[in-house]
C-alpha cells in the first residue's frame, strides 16, 4: 500500500490546516529520509520563510499524536521522523554517516514471532533497529 500524502491524512482526521501546517505536511510527504525537526525547519523555510521552529515542533508533535508520524531515536541524540505506514519495516543505521536504510525480512519477522511464542506471548508490535558500520575492504560481504 502506497502511503497517502500527509496533508490528506490530516484533513481526514479533521485537523485544522493552516498554510504553514500545509507546507510542513508537504515537506514531510516529500522526504525520502528520516529528518529531524531542525532539518524539517530548514526545508520548510525554503518554501515559506515565515515558518518558525516552534511551529515545526508543534506541528510534528500534533502529527505524532494523531498517529500520522512515527518518531525514532537512532542514537544520534535527535528525534527523527517518518510517516506512519501500515506496512511494517525495520531500520539499519550507519553509525558513521547516520544514513538510515529501511528493510523488510520475512525470516526476521517469523523468528521474532517464534521467540514471542516460545516465551508465551503473541507478538502484537515490535521495532527492530540494527546499528552498524560499513564493511572495510577485504571483509566478507554476503548477497542481499
Amino acid at each position: 500500500m502506497v502511503p497517502r500524502d500527509i496533508e490528506s491524512l490530516c484533513i481526514d482526521k479533521g485537523m485544522r490546516m493552516t498554510g504553514q501546517r500545509r507546507v510542513i505536511a508537504r515537506v514531510l510527504s516529500q522526504s525520502e529520509d528520516h529528518p529531524d525537526v531542525e532539518e524539517l525547519y530548514r526545508r520548510a523555510t525554503k518554501v515559506d520563510a515565515n515558518i518558525s521552529i516552534a511551529t515545526v515542533y508543534r506541528t510534528v508533535r500534533l502529527l505524532e499524536e494523531a498517529g500520522i508520524l512515527e518518531r525514532h531515536d537512532f542514537r544520534d541524540g535527535r528525534s527523527r521522523y517518518e510517516q506512519a505506514t501500515e506496512r511494517h519495516h525495520d531500520h539499519l543505521i550507519n553509525l558513521e554517516t547516520g544514513e538510515v536504510i529501511e528493510f523488510r525480512s520475512e525470516e526476521i519477522e517469523k523468528l521474532q514471532a517464534e521467540i514471542a511464542r516460545r516465551y508465551g506471548f503473541k507478538l502484537v508490535d515490535h521495532r527492530l533497529e540494527l546499528y552498524g558500520v560499513p564493511l572495510k575492504e577485504g571483509e566478507k560481504k554476503s548477497s542481499r
